[in-house]
């Protein structure tokens, strides 16, 4: 993540956009003057501490104080808590560059990173030049540690925000154009709570104003419902689903969801009041995500399943072309587009307690993992675990946090080579399947997630939990596999899981007295576009179980059947009716003889970067593509003698089927398929 450094010349929206917060800002005078003096240098103050519960008014507070920052000369680097890994290399990464002399550093929802509170305080800011100024600001009261060392004492300042007071409530009412017969009731309904405020502002601008209040959620409902009636134009209503339904919406989702009015749409709502508008995107606060996103849902269910479309294939495309902790980042995205699912009310406190980075392990965690598999499922399948770490330590990947290893997944990726397949029980019980079922064939690979573990609940700890989807998700959606299968002990609680998944429960075997199940899927027949589709529908319609047979292809062509199919390909290649029934038209090639023939034809033109490739491109052209009459009158037009052109036709032959096999197990992937 990349912080965004603002300089007081740019002239940028942004700027627009801090003017006016600036011109409507309200109230919390103690809290501005420590800050002025802070960055002024009138104050020992380097570190001011900001607490208070959500919608307090935290952020806005933040927001008016990078204004002044930015105005007084000073380099602000402002981060959301929330889109920062709760770790020491998490945080580090998202401040990105050194602070310089002068810098201010702003930290807004800083309750995410009390698992790393420690160590800022004992570790990052000391390291800090003298003239950088901190703010922290979170819905918990600092740590005593804070207020009670003789060092940090005179240093820091903190500040605990309170409701507004009447003036305050008064002057925030009447900047927001609400008349002023209606302002006593309105104070009186919102008892001074600014986000409260905010949404009866905006309510009352309509000429409505609430009689009674329930609790929060129930007031905020009600004024949710209200401001859907104000919305702008269609293209407003559309970008505050998008912000309901994305973790993260930035502008480039606006264009693609609203078109030519998405910096338009943006500015809008970056506006709102229950909107937060982070250094990465805008987020609405949670309780209005919900609201929002079951409101959409009702009105307007067809444009909300496309909306989710959308956001989930951008994700699905991220998630191919990332890279790194990018990588599993956009995978906990996709898991968030499916917050219905069984696996996902488990992990959703899980960034209050420290990080939820997904990350290779470090052959130091070794044998922490090996001590947790022992806990749970015994010495003997600890033994095989450490077999296999010491074949294959690429597929370990960790959630660590200060106090080591809290969750993991172990992926094995087959064939390995390795007689360790042959002890492993489970391992041996997947192989035996696959070679039954459905047989690799050359090239193909098989992926086992075999152990997965969280440090205190086993495979229903929240950590096993995250680690089991995202390592997963990452394996199925960025690589290529014949087959994939889960490995576990706790089916009781996993089995939801993948009867929502629609992976079938395929084996059976005992380690050390502990039954192990594994569920499985054949890519070859269930693609993973198909199954990435499949799951889009089952978060709108709640579907569970085996996929329908309508996405299912027919069993996969073995090396010398799929030979023999190319060659009758290009046989009828100008014959769609005989190319219908050509059975590349249900492998992963195409979908039908349009697309098996453009398929075809695009990579008889790839050819060309093979040695001689040039010739036999054009060998195969004049046969298939544009094809002779004959055989004899293609040489001719070739200008070869028939017996060279022959050898060549052969050869173009074998390098073609050579070329669409690695397409077929996923090897290589061809181009978009020119038009013809």
């Amino acid at each position: 993540m990349k912080v965004r450094t603002i300089h007081p010349v740019a002239k940028r929206l942004g700027e627009m956009l801090d003017s006016e917060r600036h011109r409507a800002f309200v109230g919390r005078q103690p809290e501005l003057t420590g800050f002025d003096e802070a960055i002024a240098g009138r104050s020992a103050h380097r570190v001011l501490l900001v607490h208070g519960p959500g919608g307090i008014g935290k952020t806005t507070l933040l927001l008016e104080m990078r204004t002044r920052a930015s105005a007084a000369g000073r380099t602000v680097a402002l981060l959301d808590g929330r889109e920062v890994d709760a770790s020491p290399e998490g945080f580090e990464n998202a401040v990105g560059t050194e602070l310089l002399p002068g810098a201010v550093l702003i930290v807004d929802g800083y309750e995410q990173l009390a698992p790393i509170d420690s160590w800022l305080r004992e570790k990052f800011i000391p390291t800090l030049p003298a003239e950088v100024v901190v703010v922290l600001a979170g819905r918990d009261a600092p740590a005593a540690a804070w207020r009670v060392d003789t060092g940090w004492r005179h240093i820091v300042a903190t500040y605990p925000l309170d409701p507004f007071d009447t003036a305050e409530s008064d002057r925030m009412l009447a900047l927001a154009g609400v008349a002023e017969h209606d302002r006593h009731r309105l104070r009186e309904l919102a008892r001074g709570h600014p986000l409260a405020l905010a949404l009866l502002a905006d309510v009352a601008r309509t000429g409505v104003v609430p009689e009674n209040l329930a609790a929060v959620p129930a007031l905020v409902s009600a004024l949710l419902e209200s401001l859907l009636r104000d919305i702008p134009t269609p293209a407003h209503a559309m970008g505050l689903a998008t912000c309901a339904k994305a973790w993260l919406t930035t502008e480039d989702l606006l264009r693609e969801v609203v078109g030519a009015d998405a910096t338009e749409v943006w500015t809008w709502l970056a506006q709102r009041p229950f909107i937060v508008s982070g250094p990465r995107g805008l987020t609405p606060h949670d309780l209005a995500r919900d609201v929002l996103d079951a409101e959409f849902e009702r009105r307007s269910p067809e444009r909300y399943e496309a909306l989710h479309r959308v956001i989930h294939d951008r994700t699905v495309a991220a998630l191919r072309s990332a890279s790194g902790l990018d990588r599993q980042m956009q995978a906990q995205h996709l898991m968030y587009l499916h917050r219905r699912a069984p696996f996902t009310a488990a992990t959703q406190t899980l960034r209050a307690h420290g990080s939820t980075a997904l990350v290779p392990a470090r052959s130091k965690e070794h044998a922490d993992v090996l001590s947790m598999i022992e806990r749970f499922e015994g010495s003997v399948s600890a033994g095989l675990a450490a077999e296999w770490l010491a074949e294959q330590p690429d597929g370990l990947s960790v959630v660590r946090n200060e106090d080591g290893v809290h969750g993991f997944a172990f992926q094995i990726f087959h064939p390995t080579g390795s007689a360790v397949e042959q002890r492993d029980p489970v391992c041996r019980a997947v192989l035996d399947h696959v070679a039954a079922a459905g047989p690799t064939r050359p090239g193909e690979r098989v992926s086992i997630a075999r152990f997965l573990a969280g440090r205190h609940e086993h495979q229903r700890d929240p950590y096993a939990v995250l680690a089991g989807p995202v390592s997963s998700l990452v394996e199925w959606v960025t690589r290529p596999f014949a087959w994939s299968f889960v490995t576990l002990i706790d089916t009781e609680y996993w089995e939801p899981v993948f009867d929502y998944l629609g992976f079938g429960r395929l084996i059976e075997a005992e380690v050390d007295g502990q039954r192990h199940v594994g569920f499985g899927v054949d890519w070859r027949r269930m693609p993973v576009n198909a199954w990435l589709e499949l799951m889009n529908e089952r978060e709108h319609s709640g579907g569970t179980g085996p996929p329908p047979a309508s996405l299912l292809r027919p069993p996969p062509l073995d090396r010398i059947s799929f030979g023999a199919a190319v060659r009758a390909a290009l046989a009828d290649l100008r014959r769609p009716d005989r190319l219908r029934t050509n059975p590349l038209t249900s492998s992963s090639l195409a979908d039908g003889p349009a697309s098996l023939r453009a398929t075809i034809e695009t990579a008889i033109e790839g050819l060309r970067d093979e040695p001689k490739g040039g010739t036999l491109t054009a060998v195969l052209q004049r046969t298939f593509v544009r094809g002779a009459p004959t055989q004899e009158a293609a040489a001719e037009m070739l200008g070869l003698p028939f017996s060279t052109y022959r050898r060549h036709l052969v050869k173009a032959i074998e390098q073609l089927t050579d070329l669409l096999w690695a397409v077929e197990i996923g090897e290589v992937r061809l181009p978009a398929p020119s038009e013809h």
